[in-house]
């Protein structure tokens, strides 16, 4: 039977942000096991494209605000004397700004949100969600996990998959106490870092059952991946 799992994730910004995708993140996330992987934009690594293609050969992706097409750092005059391309050199950069899946009997949309103004704004968001007509509305660009219903819908912002910092973070201007080590970490912290994090959705019918995965570090800096589960149904009353 084939897997009713899909992935959500987004904001890896790899290698400008972030080296990769968290290997305690990798281990759990094993071909087989899910069903449609939904990408929110900023993927930019050609490596991680393919790692997920072989999670899940139905990856949908979106466009977001930093994609950019990697094979144009290539030198030409190399691309000229090479009949064939490098393994992994260039993979599809999305075009479309948002997409609807349907699992169940929920209709879900998925966007980068850097076209919702204001950015993350619940009652923008809900506006676009009424426009594309969806239950369940998957939105990024914040770097940071959101989940929460409003007037019937469900919003999910599963956060950035690598820790990627937002360069639209008020709280990487706010400067660091004085218990901060050399590089710049607080108590084996990284100011500029977000939670890793992403998601499982398992639908069911008019449910959707939401499994956050986050990455957290302790304070004596070990990082381990901690598990949420949130429940939302269509046309109830709450979460």
């Amino acid at each position: 039977m084939a897997s009713r799992l899909v992935l959500v994730l987004g904001d890896l910004h790899i290698p400008d942000r972030a080296i990769d995708i968290p290997a305690k993140f990798k281990k759990l996330l094993t071909p087989g096991k899910i069903g449609q992987i939904l990408c929110l934009g900023n993927l930019t690594s050609p490596s991680v494209y393919h790692f997920l293609r072989n999670l899940a050969p139905d990856l949908q992706l979106v466009k977001g605000d930093f994609d950019i097409p990697l094979t144009a750092t290539s030198n030409p005059s190399q691309q000229a004397s090479t009949s064939a391309p490098a393994p992994e050199a260039a993979y599809p950069i999305p075009t479309a700004l948002s997409k609807v899946v349907t699992h169940g009997s929920l209709r879900i949309g998925f966007t980068h949100g850097d076209s919702i103004i204001p950015p993350g704004d619940p009652d923008a968001l809900l506006i676009a969600a009424r426009q594309m007509d969806v239950d369940v509305l998957c939105w990024a660009g914040t770097h940071k996990f959101e989940a929460y219903e409003m007037e019937g819908k469900f919003f999910i912002n599963p956060g950035s998959a690598t820790g990627a910092p937002s360069w639209n973070d008020d709280s990487l201007d706010t400067p660091s106490n004085s218990n901060t080590s050399d590089s710049g970490y607080e108590e084996g912290e990284d100011p500029d870092r977000n939670v890793p994090s992403f998601v499982l959705m398992d639908v069911q019918g008019d449910v959707l059952v939401l499994y956050v995965y986050q990455l957290k570090r302790d304070n004596e800096g070990t990082e381990n991946v901690g598990v949420e589960k949130v429940s939302f149904r269509k046309n109830s009353g709450g979460a």
